[in-house]
């Protein structure tokens, strides 16, 4: 099989306006500029990406992403075979080695840019499973190093997760608003289902504690909270006041981010100062993040993206290494449509070192838009995630959607 043309498609898709983010890091996410990839091939199975990048959080949007694919990308990977022949079950992480050799041509090609890199990474997983009749899940399973491809316990593995519900549990994600309507967004989203919510603070302490107070008396006692600072606590004082006040006043469980990212020292000295655990997210990007906050003992809990690790393989390189230290994973969100929410749900089935149980998955993008860009609406609801049975990604565009967000 070879590549033989890759597409992208600049869609401009805007969120409810009743559920618009706004966090600590400033401004709010109204509408998302993002870039979906078709990687076509010659046998006719094209495999799906989507750069779910917004500037504020990731430095790119679809313009960027489109510019450096055509111009960068595409070059290198146009024309390149794809050995897809080989079967599954004689040697299962052929796949993940096919996909690490076509990632790294471009993986270098150009700084950063995860998200863009990400897309083409996915749309690859896609044309795995496709090419094998096997979902993505199912393929990192069999191919899973963890594991030892075609060990008894790989396949021990492989048939306990195939006879086990696959289903991700999810927690919904209430805006930084005044108190009132993140109370009346938070009570919506009880009705939904969800019993883990997170809320955004960073914003004012004062005001802070006014919106997490509101929605714990919205949703009472038996939904659990967390808070979520995006980096918005300029000091370790003030994110240490703030989580103590927090924590006597509106019972959190965990704080997100609580100080920017970079600076590994400050979080330390929060995680080592609160009761509660704390999580990384802006913080880790890279494997590499992740070693540095690990050994500044600076977090309890990663919250990894396939977006911001570059790929679904970085990203379970991230949560394999927490794991190896005992430290947790989730998954969080840029309000992925459909096609990056289905990768992020193969990630979280396929990787033991996400605890979705514990610190549930932020696998909610598609309930924040009117409409997705999918033929078929993932099976995405109040508290859990799940997928369509079917190869590959399992999603499909719906054309005449595509065409109603494209940015021409």
């Amino acid at each position: 099989m070879k590549i033989t043309r890759i597409e992208t498609i600049p869609v401009r898709v805007p969120i409810k306006p009743e559920l618009a983010i706004r966090s600590g890091r400033g401004g709010s996410h109204l509408v998302s500029p993002f870039l979906l990839v078709k990687l076509h091939t010659n046998e006719g199975i094209v495999g799906l990406g989507e750069v779910s990048c917004t500037p504020r959080w990731s430095g790119e949007d679809q313009v960027t992403a489109a510019h450096f694919i055509n111009t960068y990308f595409a070059p290198l990977l146009v024309g390149e075979s794809f050995d897809c022949s080989r079967p599954l079950r004689g040697r299962p992480e052929a796949p993940v080695d096919e996909i690490e050799r076509l990632s790294a041509k471009f993986a270098a090609a150009v700084a950063g840019n995860y998200f863009t890199k990400a897309a083409l990474e996915m749309a690859l997983w896609d044309i795995v499973g496709k090419a094998h009749g096997k979902p993505v899940w199912e393929i990192l399973l069999a191919g899973s190093g963890e594991q030892g491809a075609g060990s008894k316990n790989s396949e021990s593995s492989l048939l306990a997760a195939r006879s086990s519900p696959r289903v991700v549990p999810t927690k919904w994600s209430v805006s930084g608003v005044e108190p009132a309507k993140a109370a009346e967004i938070a009570a919506w989203a009880a009705t939904q289902g969800f019993s883990t919510m997170k809320v955004k603070v960073g914003i004012d302490p004062d005001g802070d504690l006014a919106r997490v107070r509101a929605v714990r008396d919205a949703v009472g006692t038996q939904v659990k909270l967390g808070v979520d600072a995006n980096g918005g606590w300029l000091t370790p004082q003030i994110a240490i006041e703030t989580i103590h006040r927090l924590c006597k006043e509106c019972d959190i469980y965990f704080a997100e981010q609580p100080v920017p990212a970079g600076d590994h020292d400050a979080m330390a000295e929060v995680r080592r100062n609160v009761s509660v655990p704390i999580i990384a997210d802006e913080s880790v990007w890279t494997l590499e993040d992740a070693k540095i906050l690990a050994r500044a003992e600076a977090a309890d809990v990663f919250s990894i993206y396939i977006g911001k690790a570059g790929g679904i393989a970085p990203a379970r390189e991230i949560a394999e290494f927490a794991q190896s230290v005992s430290i947790k994973c989730t998954i969080g969100s840029n309000l992925e449509l459909g096609v990056g929410s289905a990768a992020m749900i193969h990630l979280a089935l396929s990787t033991p070192g996400i605890d979705a149980d514990t610190y549930p998955c932020d696998i909610i993008g598609p309930m924040f838009y009117e409409d997705d860009v999918l033929a078929e609406p993932l099976p995405i609801s109040g508290g859990s995630a799940r997928l369509h049975d079917r190869p590959g990604l399992g999603v499909e565009l719906d054309d005449e959607k595509v065409e109603r967000f494209r940015v021409r």
